[in-house]
């Protein structure tokens, strides 16, 4: 506190403080935007594969928000290679008696980049 008033009562304070408040909101906006690219790259995925039919990354939608895919999976060092293969033959049983079906259209390239994504998010809180 005694730093605060000290630098409280200088003349120049005003303008300093809202430089450094500046300074601190733009590197927080900086520092976000890899996170954001990333969903993006991700969107981009889920909509040219047809996986926004059943997902979202935070939202339920049929199937589970990508958000609790990261969660359910963190730790699991074989996560990218079932996630792919789960992508490409479908399944059921995972999460409830909802079936997922076959999507052999994707590739195999791109349900390991979606896998890849996927589990590279931070789990909702």
């Amino acid at each position: 506190m005694v730093i605060m008033n000290t630098f409280a009562n200088r003349p120049d304070s005003s303008a300093l403080l809202r430089f450094c408040g500046f300074m601190l909101f733009a590197g927080l906006v900086c520092s976000t935007k890899p996170a954001f690219a990333e969903n993006d790259e991700l969107k981009k995925l889920m909509l040219s594969n047809n996986c926004m039919a059943c997902h979202m990354i935070d939202k339920r939608k049929y199937g589970p928000q990508f958000y609790e895919v990261a969660e359910k999976y963190a730790g699991d060092s074989a996560a990218v290679g079932k996630l792919a293969a789960k992508i490409k033959a479908g399944g059921t049983g995972v999460w409830g008696e909802d079936y997922m079906p076959p999507q052999p259209q994707v590739s195999d390239a791109d349900a390991k980049t979606i896998a890849q994504m996927i589990l590279a998010l931070k789990p909702a809180k």
